[in-house]
């Protein structure tokens, strides 16, 4: 199957997305930064993608932008859509040496760029931020077309099954490869995920830490995504609960995933540090109370995670006041709820019990 070049989309719509915020049409965006119009356009479309500008070319765009008052939430994202891109691309058009899947651990940043051109579903971390509104067909999001997205996600298969298992780079590119596949809804793509995922299902049988770990915490995690929440409870209990090393995995994983950690990861090595050092804590409860998952499966992982968290750090909420007070509140609108576990229920009880000590 064809594709036409994909490079820099992604990134372009960010980069647009950055420019609206602050009102501002192409030209104008160009007579601001002092280049020409072409050059607008292009970073915009991907024709001309920003991740081959020069260094310091990239680090002047991202400084104008933030002094033109563009919103931070959007221009944080550059990165994130840079990385997505060149995982497409690199799916896409593939080129000597190792697959971006198999380079570095993504984080959630880089999981919703690519949700957003895969899916078109808006990043939560713009949810606060209004679409602005285009005249004529502008696209609303960098979604991909329907031929290029099919090429993607078939690839994307071809990768994970001829991925190596024999390596930390084999395991990193199959693992992540099989977690994308999970994007696709049609119903062939769920039939195949499904059981490429199954066939792992013995993964999940083991306790506590092991070296298979996180490519568990991934099958159970797409196995919740499309539908079937059991793996990830039954990993909650096995590979978690009354163990110090997978509780500290689960941890700095999160922590990863949620930004809270400065350096991109190469493998999965960082989550056996069971001292959990190398990340906030602070910045980690704020992830987990603004980025509530609800969905089955997801919102248990979710409430083992908070409840842990406070459990290794008894003083976190005495941190911000704020902070604590909207996560009480969170807290007992899932307890007034349904859809969770028993342990889930427990364990969100005695977090609710510790903020409301605190507010």
């Amino acid at each position: 199957m064809a594709t036409r070049p994909i490079t820099g989309t992604i990134a372009g719509f960010v980069l647009r997305t950055a420019r609206e915020s602050v009102l501002l049409t192409q030209a104008g965006m160009a007579e601001a930064l002092g280049v020409d119009l072409a050059s607008v356009q292009g970073w915009e479309s991907g024709r001309r993608p920003i991740a081959n500008m020069r260094a310091v070319d990239l680090l002047g765009l991202r400084r104008r932008l933030a002094g033109l008052g563009a919103d931070a939430a959007i221009v944080a994202l550059l990165d994130a859509a840079m990385d997505a891109d060149r995982i497409i691309a690199a799916t896409l058009q593939p080129v000597e040496g190792p697959h971006p899947l198999a380079e570095w651990v993504h984080t959630r940043d880089t999981a919703h760029m690519l949700a957003w051109a895969l899916t078109g579903i808006r990043p939560p971390s713009l949810a606060g931020i209004p679409a602005p509104r285009r005249r004529g067909p502008a696209a609303d999001s960098p979604l991909l077309a329907s031929p290029d997205r099919a090429a993607f996600f078939e690839r994307l298969r071809n990768t994970a099954e001829a991925a190596p298992r024999t390596d930390a780079q084999g395991v990193l590119l199959h693992r992540q490869a099989l977690y994308l596949t999970s994007y696709d809804k049609s119903p062939e793509a769920v039939a195949w995920t499904a059981q490429a995922l199954h066939a792992r299902r013995g993964l999940l049988a083991r306790r506590g830490w092991t070296p298979q770990w996180a490519e568990a915490r991934s099958t159970a995690t797409a196995l919740a995504r499309l539908g079937d929440p059991v793996p990830l409870l039954d990993f909650i209990e096995r590979a978690m609960v009354d163990d110090d090393a997978g509780e500290a995995a689960n941890l700095n994983y999160w922590a990863y995933w949620l930004g809270g950690t400065p350096l991109p990861q190469s493998d999965d090595m960082f989550m056996r540090d069971r001292q959990l050092t190398g990340w906030d804590p602070v910045t980690l409860l704020r992830g987990l109370t603004y980025g509530l998952h609800h969905a089955p499966g997801y919102v248990d992982l979710y409430a083992h995670t908070m409840w842990a968290l406070l459990s290794a750090h008894p003083w976190l909420p005495q941190a911000s006041g704020l902070l604590v007070r909207d996560l009480a509140e969170r807290t007992e609108r899932l307890l007034d709820g349904g859809g969770i576990s028993e342990r889930s229920r427990r364990e969100l009880t005695s977090v609710h019990y510790v903020l409301r000590d605190r507010t």
